[in-house]
């Protein structure tokens, strides 16, 4: 009988350090969710409110015209077109999205982070010079590749990558994400763009330049590829 207890607290104590070892708090779904006491005030929830299940139909999990070429006429010559959370509330706690890019000649997606997802990116139609840069704990090594029609290279979570066209023509891509919302850090803009300007004595320290070359990126027009 002694045995059948021990056996049981044994089995007991595996169980709980089994919850203790599964159980934290949900991945953020947006950059962040300041806490409120009073609900009347509340504005976002992590993620989105939701619809009662009896009022949902198949329109809320639907999204036509990804098939359409988007403009590439913009100084990244690229397009981002995303289908998330906001194109498809249905998406709501599934953890995924999509996206397509287009890519003119030459275009580029810029160095970027997706802080909320890991992305697979599957090439369509041309030849893309894909890449991303691992974390200082790991010397910020660089992992490329030439993807030609048909190829799919994985973009790690968090991690800085981009996309270069490097074909003789148009290029196309679609880029399946782990989150409903990524979320889209693209590093110039936001080094350089930010609102307000970062000073510019941070950056001069931080890149190793001059307080006139910070100042002369700072006063570009940084474009957003992103629909």
């Amino acid at each position: 009988m002694e045995g059948v207890h021990f056996l049981t607290n044994t089995l007991a104590i595996l169980a709980f350090a089994t919850i203790l070892v599964f159980a934290s708090d949900p991945s953020p779904l947006q950059d962040f969710c300041v806490a409120l006491n009073d609900t009347k005030s509340a504005v976002f929830v992590n993620g989105k409110f939701c619809k009662d299940p009896k009022l949902a139909n198949a329109n809320d999990f639907f999204f036509s015209g990804l098939q359409i070429a988007r403009n590439t006429q913009n100084p990244l010559g690229s397009t981002v077109t995303a289908v998330n959370v906001d194109q498809i509330a249905g998406l709501n706690t599934l953890g995924i999205s999509l996206a397509r890019i287009d890519f003119a000649r030459n275009g580029l997606n810029p160095p970027h982070t997706h802080p909320r997802a890991t992305e697979i990116l599957l090439v369509l139609e041309g030849t893309l010079y894909v890449g991303f840069v691992t974390s200082n704990a790991d010397n910020n090594r660089l992992f490329t590749k030439v993807l030609n029609k048909g190829d799919v290279f994985v973009f790690p979570i968090g991690l800085i990558h981009f996309q270069l066209n490097v074909g003789e023509g148009d290029a196309v891509a679609q880029a399946a994400l782990s989150s409903q919302n990524p979320g889209v850090i693209t590093i110039a803009n936001a080094v350089f763009g930010s609102d307000p300007p970062i000073n510019p004595e941070v950056l001069a320290k931080a890149f190793q330049v001059d307080n006139k070359a910070v100042e002369y990126l700072q006063k570009q027009f940084w474009y957003d590829n992103n629909n």
